[in-house]
């Protein structure tokens, strides 16, 4: 199915993402919980975005409607120059598997795979037939090329982190969504992990949307989003990027 024309002259004019005044609600034993509440923003292709806010705020409900995990409630959502709403979860899931990559604060390795056969699993779904070469390149790009026969058990904590940022790159897609990747990471570990996320990026490109409490890590950004009680209430280009512009 082709974009629209409307949805491909965002993608001409460098937009990955446009949420237009998108609401998410929720049932909960209370009532309905308004967790989105009209979030109207455009990211650019190529941009390092970070969102931050207190916890609850909404930040990773944001994440997950841009990335097609969660259907909003309401308004309209734009990924890779596709229309979200009308699209059912079959054709969702490949829209993420041809775009998106996704790392989480949970490494979500499959235990019972070596660590080529968890980053070699995007491929084989999308019926590549050099998943496994592709896999240990990236696994080699994220300097893991001589544990690919490990299990996720044999890891350290961040080595299982970089086999999921191989995964999410691996398919080299345009848009990476990372939601407190270093969460379960010490400091060294979590820094070398995020320089590996931005390098690796900056290098192929990609849009990153990165979910943070780390003020300093969001000040390594492009732009930083602030969230509150579901509300976008702040939106800042760092001077690095006014600067270039």
């Amino acid at each position: 199915m082709t974009a629209s024309p409307a949805a491909a002259s965002s993608l001409v004019h460098g937009r990955i993402v446009r949420l237009s005044d998108v609401h998410l609600d929720m049932a909960s034993d209370a009532g309905t919980v308004n967790i989105l509440r009209g979030i109207t923003l455009d990211i650019a292709a190529g941009e390092i975005t970070a969102v931050v806010g207190p916890s609850g705020a909404g930040k990773s409900s944001l994440m997950m409607v841009a990335g097609g995990l969660e259907r909003a409630t309401s308004g309209r959502v734009e990924v890779a120059g596709r229309d979200l709403g009308p699209l059912g979860d079959d054709d969702r899931a490949r829209l993420r598997r041809d775009n998106i990559g996704i790392v989480f604060q949970g490494f979500h390795l499959i235990p019972t795979m070596t660590a080529h056969e968890n980053v070699a699993l995007p491929l084989e779904f999308a019926g590549r037939g050099d998943a496994f070469e592709l896999a240990e390149a990236a696994l080699t790009r994220v300097g893991l090329g001589h544990r690919i026969g490990h299990y996720p058990a044999q890891l350290s904590g961040g080595e299982q982190q970089r086999v999921a940022v191989a995964r999410a790159f691996v398919t080299r897609p345009k848009l990476l969504l990372a939601d407190e990747p270093t969460g379960n990471l010490d400091g060294v570990t979590g820094k070398q992990v995020m320089d590996l996320l931005f390098e690796l990026a900056r290098a192929d490109g990609a849009t990153l949307i990165l979910i943070t409490h780390d003020m300093a890590l969001a000040a390594r950004c492009d732009r930083i989003l602030r969230i509150a009680d579901g509300l976008l209430v702040g939106d800042e280009r760092m001077p690095a990027v006014l600067a270039a512009q």
